[in-house]
């Protein structure tokens, strides 16, 4: 979601936060604003669209002879929640008196009730239509009987429910920011005679590379020379640093176009770094940091999947083949859902979440519910030390590397590795599966990024058929089995950044309505790739055939009964009926970008979405 950059130090304070916000863009924003403290005063400028456009406007005034240098400052990447995207609703904010402003993430929950109690106490004349601006005005008010900063913050966040990441800096206490953290992620960056604060790691990593990790419920205040980290009840916290493994050129396109084809290719290197770091010398599954005993593992009576996004598909591959090799009860459901229902969680409950940022509001309140419920937790995640990494019992960690572009592909695949892993290490353990089929499967599983790297040397076709159907308006995707799955995924990818309507159903449903919607010259996308199902998924595609529907199939290596029912297949290399997913997804992953960039979208950015989901 929203993007905050923070700085304090010796450099041009404006410079900073402009870097760091656009290498947060990856986020998803729809404006830009930052405030600098400079001759006793704090100065805003905010500006609807793209950062160019804020970096434009403080050009024409550097033009004009209006200075922003300052040393102290904090900027703003907005995804709208509060009020339309636009100039005045653009963060950051200010008090009344203009001598606070704010930049905040995620939402004030009773903001309504404040809004009324500051008109009316002290007739606060309220600019935006912002949640955000009520941060500002509570903490001008405070200010007026504070002694510090981090005294009116303290104050303000009394009054405040919901969830964010706020930080402030005022002209009253010029050379400080002061930031806290409610449920949405935060950083604080050490430097030299300088320091950060950030909602990603990607925004300091040109800056520093040891970052204090901030807490939930924590308050950090920033100086020049000095990083205080304080809990809930303002008492001072010790702070392991965090190093940062990766650098700045990780998260750079190398040449490619798009982040989004980048990561698409790094996909055989990702998944494989993902197998090998579970694997010991002699070859077999070391869940290090996991402890799921023989033991532990017979106590559990289901598991519960609980995702949101791509996750979410990769939570029905997983229990498909958690069922299949570990013989549990898996329950997949989408984390908005399940943290308001009351399911059947107790002891004997294990619960995997699946998130890529690791960060995900709604992922986290579900975790956290089932954990009251005393559910064990494991997570599995791409990003080290995030909040549900942080609050899990086990980790499971993907090894994709930064994923930049909105749309997930190599976190997506990694998840799926993950599964694999995963259920190959419960099966083994609780003896549900034979050494034989244990040991077939993970080689094969091994096997699998050799596999996709060949695939990707050569995709002009998926490229050439992007050409040819990307005016279509309306576009069906099904599979059976775990081709379903994998046509839920497929269906994402297309409509989150071509804005295509798109729609996945498990093949042997069509009867039961969506077959209505077929007609002639309808683009449906057929997976195939189950060699059990076959049969009865060229029954679905004949169906759909002979209402004139136009049929693109995925299909394996040497399966070609496919062709005479249509128009055309790509075929992925041939391998287990359990492992296609991990095959299968690519194919539909380029045709997705592919789609996208016949059709002129901002692929990498898509309209109205973010990469961390971090409010509901």
């Amino acid at each position: 979601m929203c993007g905050i950059v923070g700085y304090v130090g010796k450099r041009n304070a404006k410079d900073v936060i402009l870097d760091g916000l656009k290498r947060l863009e990856y986020r998803g924003y729809d404006s830009a604003g930052i405030a600098l403290v400079r001759n006793g005063s704090v100065e805003i400028r905010q500006k609807v669209g793209e950062i160019r456009n804020l970096e434009e406007l403080l050009d024409n005034e550097s033009r004009r002879g209006i200075s922003f240098e300052s040393y102290t400052g904090i900027g703003h990447t907005r995804w709208a929640t509060h009020g339309a995207p636009s100039d005045i609703n653009a963060h950051p904010h200010a008090d009344q008196s203009g001598t606070v402003a704010i930049v905040h993430n995620g939402i004030i929950e009773n903001f309504v009730e404040l809004k009324e109690r500051l008109t009316r106490q002290y007739h606060v004349h309220f600019r935006s239509e912002t949640d955000s601006e009520v941060i500002a005005q509570l903490i001008g008010i405070y200010m007026r009987d504070a002694e510090s900063l981090e005294d009116a913050v303290y104050a303000a966040t009394q009054d405040m429910t919901g969830a964010y990441a706020f930080a402030v800096i005022s002209s009253k206490d010029p050379n400080k920011i002061v930031a806290v953290r409610k449920d949405a992620p935060l950083i604080a960056g050490i430097g030299k005679g300088e320091n950060f604060i950030a909602s990603d790691i990607p925004a300091l990593l040109k800056y520093c590379k040891e970052i204090y990790l901030i807490e939930n419920g924590e308050m950090v205040v920033v100086t020049a020379d000095r990083i205080d980290i304080f809990d809930e009840n303002r008492n001072p916290v010790r702070r392991e640093v965090f190093h940062v493994t990766w650098d700045v050129d990780a998260a750079e396109k190398e040449g490619y176009p798009h982040f989004m084809l980048k990561e698409i290719y790094e996909q055989p290197k990702a998944i494989e770094e993902t197998i090998a770091r579970r694997l010991d010398e002699a070859g077999n599954i070391r869940l290090d940091g996991i402890s799921l005993t023989k033991e532990d593992l017979a106590n559990i009576s289901r598991i519960y999947i609980v995702a949101c996004g791509a996750a979410y598909p990769a939570g029905l591959v997983g229990k498909f083949i958690i069922e299949k090799l570990a013989k549990i009860p898996v329950e997949v459901d989408v984390a908005s859902e399940f943290r308001y229902r009351d399911p059947l969680v107790d002891e004997r409950t294990l619960f995997i979440a699946i998130s890529q940022s690791g960060e995900t509001l709604d992922t986290l309140a579900a975790l956290r519910a089932a954990k009251a419920k005393g559910a064990r937790v494991l997570s599995v995640v791409n990003v080290v030390g995030s909040s549900v990494a942080r609050e899990s019992d086990d980790v499971f960690y993907t090894w994709a590397g930064p994923e930049i572009a909105v749309a997930s592909t190599k976190a997506y695949t990694t998840q799926l590795t993950c599964m694999y892993l995963l259920a190959l290490h419960m099966g083994r353990t609780l003896g549900t599966i034979s050494e034989t089929d244990y040991h077939a499967l993970l080689a094969a599983l091994r096997e699998i990024p050799g596999k996709l790297a060949d695939y990707l040397r050569d995709v002009r076709e998926v490229e050439a058929l992007a050409k040819i159907l990307y005016t279509r308006d309306q576009v069906f995707f099904i599979g059976r089995g775990l081709d379903a799955a994998v046509a839920y995924e497929g269906s994402l990818k297309l409509k989150e950044i071509s804005y295509i309507n798109s729609f996945a159903i498990a093949a042997g449903e069509l009867k039961h309505g969506t077959i209505a919607l077929m007609e002639p010259g309808t683009l449906v996308l057929c997976l195939a790739t189950q060699d059990a199902l076959y049969e009865k998924m060229l029954s679905n595609i004949q169906e759909i055939k002979a209402r004139g529907a136009h049929v693109l199939t995925v299909a394996k290596a040497g399966n070609r009964a496919v062709e005479a029912q249509s128009n055309e297949v790509i075929y992925i290399p041939d391998c287990r009926d359990e492992l296609t997913p991990l095959l299968s997804v690519v194919p539909l992953q380029l045709f997705a970008y592919d789609v996208a960039k016949e059709r002129g979208c901002n692929i990498d950015k898509p309209k109205n979405l973010a990469k961390s989901v971090t409010v509901e």
